[in-house]
């Protein structure tokens, strides 16, 4: 008997919801003393594009309201992980740039996190995680165009 289509659908987001779960712990627990992960994430990301972002534009690229982001860079900011600078033609608009701590930091976090998600990889497969991803690329951006 073939699985009805909703059966599909409710199985393969329970089983993204619990490994998401799952990996946000696995991956917590590796993080250094202090970081959290909405903080790597930040970090990581300010690391990749190498240029300033608004908050508005992070908490848009990460999917968090204005606030929650607000929070977050005010700890890195605290942690002096990033810089937060006033646009200077319109002095209501701030962009925010990794520091040379906030680098050191993101290399210092991935390097402790490398053995967790690679043991995952390794244990799976180079070929079968290569063969999934652009189905998963996919559904995140059919899921980001309905939303």
């Amino acid at each position: 008997m073939a699985d009805k289509p909703e059966d599909i659908a409710n199985a393969l987001f329970s089983e993204l919801f619990m490994a998401d779960q799952l990996a946000r712990s696995h991956v917590s627990k590796a993080l250094p003393k202090g970081m959290e992960l909405s903080h790597f994430g930040v970090l990581n990301h300010l690391a990749r594009i190498s240029d300033e972002r608004s908050p508005a534009q992070l908490a848009k690229t990460f999917h968090v309201t204005r606030g929650a982001m607000t929070n977050t860079l005010a700890k890195l900011e605290w942690a002096g992980h990033i810089h937060i600078r006033p646009d200077w033609d319109d002095a209501r608009r701030k962009f925010v740039s990794i520091s040379p701590a906030g680098r050191s930091a993101r290399d210092a976090a991935l390097h402790a996190i490398t053995p967790v998600i690679g043991e995952v990889v390794q244990d799976l497969g180079q070929d079968r995680i290569r063969a999934v991803l652009p189905v998963l690329r996919e559904l995140r951006r059919r899921l980001e165009d309905e939303g």
